[in-house]
């Protein structure tokens, strides 16, 4: 073999290696890109979040927190952002909440998650809100706790005829959080709390009727609706609820069906308008119907610790703004996330899964005003602060 032909097949064989080691390295990239929990992409004139752990219903982590946030930071200043989308990975949800079983377990093994978590995701909630860019979420799929945190904020909800939406913390021992306290009791008439107390699931077009969601869009539609808002042009907020409104005004689905809860209203307003949680069973013993004793059912299996908690934390929060209400749920996560309640309610209904938790109290009657206000008192230099 001469000389010159020795050296062109060292060249190929080098050009060989170096294609070789590209492909590796491109694999290896969409390997990381795909493992991704969170993708935070520029797309069109939008920032577009998808939050990426379907095999979990995407539910949220600290590391996804933060990332999302000094990310959200940077496109609000962007001039070259014009919109901020977020959604979810795969047909199943959009979010299901936050990883709870994940930060109970962080009671043994690092305590200070437990306050990192809930600090940071609660000044996102409250990031979400004061942007000023406009902020799109689409809550197809389960849309529940930590999920409605990252939604219910911005300031537009496209549900589809797959969305569910609950706030079903009262079961696992905690309370409707991320600024639930806020934009529950602002619901009409009592909704809210019927929602906050019994973890009521909504679906579909009862979402966008019960005011969570402020637009509805088919399914099938919601990839073009997506396409369409990356497409436009330095839109204003008025293109951009233009392109929103019209797919909505096109979405036939469910369109002439009452919403779910029509018919129980007048009851529901009345019944969870007491001030006690006490007076709200009686109230849903006296009436006797059986949507009224399903209620009761529900109530009697959840932690009377967090139903007094929840209603406390409503009556109060109507009253108050974002911040001031997630400054008062980051007190109320952390003197629950030191109790009994919340690690019995994860062990019960995530763990074991034998949905026989152990409430301590186990009787209404045992949780005591003093208890309550230890929930509440400031935690000083430790409060939440924005």
């Amino acid at each position: 073999m001469g000389l010159q032909e020795l050296c062109r097949l060292m060249s190929r064989f080098n050009s060989y290696k170096r294609t070789h080691i590209i492909l590796q390295h491109l694999k290896m990239s969409n390997h990381t890109d795909a493992a991704a929990e969170v993708l935070l992409e520029r797309k069109g004139c939008a920032g577009v979040i998808t939050l990426n752990r379907p095999r979990f219903l995407n539910t949220l982590t600290l590391g996804m927190i933060r990332q999302i946030y000094p990310q959200l930071k940077k496109w609000e200043q962007d001039p070259e952002t014009f919109l901020i989308i977020i959604k979810g990975a795969g047909e199943k949800a959009f979010c299901a909440g936050g990883d709870i079983r994940a930060i109970s377990e962080a009671r043994s093994t690092n305590q200070k998650v437990l306050q990192d978590f809930f600090r940071e995701e609660y000044i996102l909630n409250n990031a979400i809100d004061s942007c000023q860019k406009p902020y799109i979420a689409l809550i197809h799929g389960i849309t529940m706790g930590g999920g409605v945190g990252v939604s219910v904020h911005g300031q537009f909800r496209v549900a589809t005829e797959k969305s569910v939406f609950a706030m079903p913390e009262t079961a696992i021992g905690l309370f409707p959080d991320v600024g639930g306290g806020y934009f529950l009791p602002r619901l009409q008439g009592k909704l809210g709390y019927f929602l906050a107390l019994t973890g009521f699931r909504l679906k579909g077009r009862d979402v966008y009727t019960a005011g969570i969601a402020t637009h509805f869009v088919d399914f099938e539609k919601l990839g073009m609706l997506e396409e369409d808002l990356l497409a436009l042009k330095s839109p204003s907020k008025e293109n951009i609820a233009d392109v929103l409104e019209t797919y909505h005004a096109k979405s036939k689905i469910d369109q002439d069906k009452p919403f779910i809860l029509e018919e129980h209203m007048d009851k529901i307003n009345s019944w969870f308008s007491a001030n006690t949680v006490e007076q709200i069973v009686d109230n849903l013993q006296q009436d006797g119907s059986s949507f009224a004793l399903e209620q009761l059912k529900v109530i009697n299996k959840v932690s009377p610790t967090s139903l007094k908690i929840t209603l406390r934390q409503l009556m109060e929060g109507s009253s108050k703004t974002l911040p001031e209400v997630l400054t008062m749920e980051y007190r109320l996560s952390q003197t629950c996330v030191n109790g009994h309640d919340f690690h019995e309610g994860v062990r019960a209904v995530l763990i074991d899964k034998d949905q026989s938790p152990k409430w301590k109290p186990a009787d209404l009657k045992e949780v005591t005003d003093e208890d309550l206000n230890d929930y509440f008192k400031s935690l000083g230099s430790n409060d939440l602060k924005f």
